[in-house]
């Protein structure tokens, strides 16, 4: 093993696998909450229901931006690497 402690930086490897989890996870959850912030926005806006709609249309708008901008985030730093 003492040869492949100093091929392989853990610390930077352990690092890079934190990240790219939490950033799958949180891309995951925010295009979920963006799908159902669209399907409630429907529902509500055929039942009537304005006020419903328009937080339901915010949550989804919210959510897909963030998701934009952790695509852009990711492409500019792979362009930059």
């Amino acid at each position: 093993m003492g040869v492949f402690a100093t091929i392989v930086d853990w610390e930077a490897l352990l690092e890079t696998v934190v990240a790219a989890l939490v950033a799958g996870v949180g891309i995951a959850i925010a295009f979920s909450l963006a799908i159902y912030g669209v399907a409630r926005f429907a529902e509500a806006r055929r039942a009537g229901a304005s006020l419903a709609a328009g937080a339901a249309a915010l949550l989804a708008v919210v959510a897909l931006v963030v998701c934009m901008g952790a695509i852009t985030i990711g492409v500019v730093v792979m362009a930059s690497s």
